[in-house]
């Protein structure tokens, strides 16, 4: 079981909690806003209303016992900043905090956060990737070159094994796995694609336009 400190309990925190309840981490939550610590209540472990910008109040927490310490402030980005630098300073083992652009991901990227979610960017990049075809489904981006995407099989590729279509030497693309009828298959060469298929593919944004002629 992981145990996770979430500092600012709104409602990027309030969906972090969440969803790291039904995975049955242990979640510590902190927030000045006595109405935002109630309503973040059922999805943690233990709550506390307080000021985490006070160095006393992080160290009374023990952030150091914690496998990862999330700051979800959205609306104070010299709280969030300052906290993400306290957090490291007192041994926190992974310190990931939230940003509203770009200018604020990298200030906190060098004041000690691991890594810098920024949602609204990243929304916006799923939507636009989801939107510009009807081909994607949808996608998880692993890096800035590199994602896996879920893919309508294309009609030409009916009846054609992955041998025949060749699509990992021809365009640097790898098909995964494909699901059908609701089942996810581990496709070998010879698996003939069948019309509803759909495909799940790791590749870079270039290469996979080529392959499915987007």
């Amino acid at each position: 079981m992981r145990s996770v400190l979430i500092i600012g309990a709104g409602q990027f925190g309030c969906h972090v909690a969440s969803t790291m309840n039904a995975l049955r981490c242990e979640i510590m939550a902190v927030d000045t806003d006595e109405k935002s610590i109630n309503e973040i209540l059922p999805y943690v472990t233990d709550a506390k209303i307080g000021d985490a910008t006070n160095p006393e109040l992080l160290r009374s927490l023990g952030v150091s016992d914690y496998d990862v310490c999330i700051v979800s402030i959205g609306d104070n980005f010299q709280s969030s900043l300052q906290i993400t630098a306290l957090l490291k300073e007192l041994g926190a083992k992974q310190v990931i905090s939230r940003a509203s652009n770009d200018v604020q991901e990298k200030f906190l990227l060098r004041n000690g956060a691991d890594e810098v979610v920024y949602p609204e960017k990243q929304t916006a990049k799923r939507l636009a990737i989801k939107l510009s075809s009807d081909a994607i489904l949808d996608f998880i981006e692993l890096d800035s070159e590199y994602s896996i995407y879920e893919m309508a099989l294309p009609g030409e590729w009916v009846g054609k094994n992955l041998v025949q279509l060749d699509v990992r030497r021809k365009y640097s693309v790898n098909v995964i796995s494909l699901k059908r009828d609701h089942k996810v298959i581990i496709p070998g060469p010879d698996t003939v694609m069948a019309e509803g298929d759909v495909l799940y593919v790791i590749g870079d944004m270039k290469d996979l336009r080529k392959c499915f002629r987007l």
